[in-house]
């Protein structure tokens, strides 16, 4: 690949769950004078210096959102603590670093509602990031993309760089992973209805169904991204999320998956597994500050996009 002309806008981690969206709002209307290169994990090792200089020089990039990261489940966070800090941190200090290098515009970094302190009042906002430790099961990841915020300050004012973060709350949509053990609770619900209904037993959900939750579809969250990338230009973070109005209860996902999938058979809440935390409401006044009319897709239509697309994907899909 030569050097390109005009904007050339760089996505890493551009072939995972929020990637993928981004290249579908992008493919619906391309914009003029901007070339869009979406990369994964194949095309560069982001926590190695000289291969990630090398993606810079090979693409040029003008403006960058970053997406990749090093993830996992519960479990994965407690037993690798230092690999989930290090490598994040090796990521995100090597795009800074040859962000500014190389004269990066803007740069969007992503981070998660579950970098914020475990004991906090709710709603949380955007202020409240570093008051006080996050939940010591995975505080790897969390102190690790804490410091994505950090950076970006101390990078605005010594160098004047156009650098920010956004924090979505719990997203899911097409591309998502499925997997019934590591993949979060909309695609893990989906996968086990799926299978309930194909095997024709009973759907069954773990815990009693009454914790609230915030979702955002992806393909929502990619054009809030998009805007992010334009028009944001503050270097502190903002939560990317549906209003506190919009929590749901996980039974009411359960339900609108069974419904979206044509599911007849019986539903079971396994109380005897753990709810986890009750609520985890993030506030979104910040965005509706900016957006005041930003139309978020409804949660039953946007389960049954991503429940169409798991059947027809099935044998490809992640899982």
């Amino acid at each position: 690949m030569g050097p390109l002309d005009g904007e050339v806008i760089l996505v890493t981690g551009g072939t995972g769950l929020v990637g993928k969206a981004v290249q579908e709002i992008i493919a619906q209307d391309p914009p003029k004078g901007e070339t869009w290169v979406f990369i994964g994990s194949k095309d560069a090792d982001l926590t190695s210096y000289e291969e990630t200089k090398a993606l810079f020089e090979r693409v040029k990039p003008t403006q960058i959102i970053h997406l990749a990261a090093f993830v996992g489940g519960l479990f994965a966070n407690m037993k690798y603590k230092v690999e989930f800090w290090r490598k994040n941190i090796l990521m995100q200090d090597n795009i800074m670093v040859l962000s500014k290098e190389y004269g990066v515009k803007k740069l969007v970094s992503c981070l998660s509602t579950c970098i914020f302190p475990d004991k906090t009042t709710y709603p949380i906002d955007e202020t409240m990031i570093h008051l006080g430790p996050p939940h010591s099961s995975n505080e790897g990841y969390a102190y690790a993309k804490r410091l994505v915020d950090v950076q970006n300050r101390m990078y605005n004012e010594q160098y004047g760089c156009n650098f920010t973060s956004v924090v979505p709350t719990n997203i899911f949509g097409k591309h998502d992973n499925f997997n019934l053990d590591q993949g979060h609770v909309v695609p893990n619900l989906i996968h086990k209805c799926y299978i309930a209904q194909r095997d024709g037993t009973p759907f069954t959900a773990w815990g009693s169904g009454k914790p609230l939750r915030q979702f955002i579809y992806n393909l929502d969250l990619a054009r809030l991204m998009i805007w992010v990338l334009r028009e944001y230009k503050e270097a502190d973070p903002i939560i990317l999320s549906v209003g506190e109005e919009d929590e749901v209860p996980i039974s009411d996902v359960v339900h609108m998956i069974a419904d979206s999938m044509g599911f007849m058979g019986e539903i079971i809440f396994d109380k005897t597994k753990a709810d986890g935390q009750y609520k985890k409401t993030a506030s979104n006044l910040k965005l509706r500050a900016y957006l005041p009319d930003f139309k978020f897709t409804p949660m039953a239509t946007a389960i049954r996009e991503t429940t169409a697309w798991f059947k027809e994907n099935y044998d490809t899909a992640r899982k």
